[in-house]
């Protein structure tokens, strides 16, 4: 399958729909896995629509996975009012909960890695095993480039194609610095999300760090990063390393989205660690 297609078929057992929970519709993608083991509930990055994590759902074997669209982005609505990453870590339990789980285990990229962070804070009980990619403690992270967080932070990466054509590689390194389909698949599949939504997503994080209790985190932890990405630099997952008792480094030679450009290597790594006793 042609990286291109990995984007645009939905990867077999996965079935996509829409939820309301706590008074908002949110569009929801489940992937079929084994029934006596825990789904991987996956939070993307900032901006990103569920379809950006089609190669990966695609390459995992063994592992049935829940992800869905934050408010304002792809498919579903924007939100009425701002959230903190606390009322995510809500709204996703309670998608667990609607589809009959009592147990997850969390994934979560870039800006995803936070919420995945808070999940595990806020639900230890519910959560069995957690895996950060790609992401940092908040805002005490040691910072990328001004001039690469500058245009992440722009929408524009999301709403116009040719503009994340022309940066992806300064933003995202690694396999997007010598790949040019790569880039052009991956800009094809993004859904523009709401202008109120995207700023939603960049307030919630606004003020929030985990550095002050990541040392209560007693699942096991699976920290990956990246040793060419220029928005969270490898010292960022030294960090979590360090502070998290019972975790795991482990780098990759790529980017930032290497569970994108990678997503066979990276789905591999997850589910060894998944199935570790």
């Amino acid at each position: 399958m042609s990286a291109a297609e990995k984007y645009h078929e939905v990867p077999d057992g996965t079935d996509i729909f829409m939820m309301e929970v706590d008074g908002q519709v949110f569009r929801v993608a489940t992937k079929e896995g084994p029934e006596r083991e825990p789904p991987l509930l996956m939070f993307n990055g900032i901006g990103a629509n569920l379809e950006l994590a089609f190669p990966f759902l695609e390459a995992l074997k063994g592992t049935g996975a829940i992800i869905f669209d934050i408010p304002g982005v792809g498919g579903s609505p924007t939100a009425s009012f701002p959230y903190r990453p606390s009322t995510v870590a809500r709204w996703s339990k309670q998608i667990c909960e609607h589809l009959g789980h009592v147990e997850v285990d969390v994934s979560g990229v870039s800006w995803g890695g936070g919420m995945a962070q808070q999940f595990a804070k806020q639900y230890p009980m519910f959560t069995r095993k957690l895996v950060l990619a790609a992401t940092s403690a908040g805002w005490t992270m040691v910072p990328g480039k001004l001039s690469v967080l500058s245009k992440m932070g722009d929408i524009r990466r999301y709403t116009q194609p040719g503009y994340m054509r022309r940066i992806a590689s300064e933003i995202y390194g690694g396999d997007f610095r010598k790949d040019n389909a790569l880039i052009n698949s991956h800009a094809s599949a993004m859904r523009p999300g709401s202008g109120a939504g995207y700023a939603m997503q960049l307030l919630c994080m606004t003020g929030w760090t985990s550095a002050p209790w990541l040392w209560t985190l007693k699942m096991p932890v699976l920290i990956m990063s990246g040793t060419d990405d220029p928005l969270i630099p490898v010292a960022n997952a030294l960090f979590l390393n360090k502070m998290i008792p019972n975790s795991r480094l482990e780098l990759l030679d790529n980017g930032h989205l290497f569970f994108v450009t990678q997503p066979e290597a990276s789905a591999a790594m997850v589910e060894e660690f998944l199935r570790e006793d």
